[in-house]
């Protein structure tokens, strides 16, 4: 594991919320299958079009697409059953179930894209248990980079989303939880090539563990204190 940024090191924290896709677990492989389906049904360059999906919820993705005749709705159900229909290969993040197995539970909330449903269903295929606090696609008017679905996760939990850390790996997310007003910790195990960021960066949680102190704030300790 590699980190890099040990500004967020110094701080500490009421909660940390977490994206899902790329940040606690791998499904690009399955996601990648299912929108080539889709893609290839449109007529879209594929290769291109599947640089665009992550981070963003389906009913966003279809709808910048602005293909006629198609209706969003009806299309971004077909991609969620089918998403739930292939979880193989979805695989935790390197060290992610422990990480998570050693915070408060009423201390870190999910903030996904996804579906409800399928991301219970990514979840439990990767062996992490859901939280107590879960934000997926249906809680939202507007999806990622809008900040709402960070903003609600921290409602939820009772604090402050400007006293949180955002776990994220895709761009939209990254840009929701700094309009949230939220400090933000890129998670690359996922990323093919470096993205260049003035965030701080974790490549996986191997070597990542969490301390809370006397008041319940959380501090983070790695590689880089």
């Amino acid at each position: 594991m590699s980190i890099r940024g040990s500004a967020v090191f110094a701080q500490r924290y009421r909660a940390f919320l977490f994206d899902m896709d790329g940040t606690l677990l791998n499904s690009i492989a399955a996601a990648e299958r299912v929108w080539s389906t889709w893609a290839e049904r449109h007529g879209l360059d594929v290769a291109a079009f599947l640089t665009t999906i992550h981070g963003a919820r389906a009913i966003d993705t279809i709808t910048r697409q602005a293909l006629p005749g198609v209706d969003p709705k009806v299309e971004a159900q077909w991609i969620t059953e089918a998403e739930i229909n292939d979880v193989e290969g979805v695989v935790a993040i390197g060290g992610a179930v422990e990480f998570l197995n050693g915070l408060p539970g009423d201390q870190w909330a999910l903030v996904t894209s996804a579906p409800r449903e399928l991301a219970l269903r990514r979840l439990a295929a990767a062996g992490i248990e859901p939280p107590a606090v879960l934000v997926t696609a249906e809680d939202v008017a507007s999806g990622k980079p809008d900040p709402a679905c960070y903003v609600l996760g921290a409602q939820r939990l009772g604090v402050p989303v400007r006293e949180c850390l955002v776990f994220e790996d895709a761009t939209v997310g990254i840009r929701a939880g700094v309009a949230a007003g939220a400090d933000v910790m890129v998670v690359t195990a996922t990323h093919l090539k470096p993205m260049a960021t003035a965030h701080a960066t974790i490549q996986d949680y191997e070597q990542l563990r969490v301390q809370r102190d006397t008041d319940g704030l959380l501090s983070l300790q790695g590689l880089a204190d």
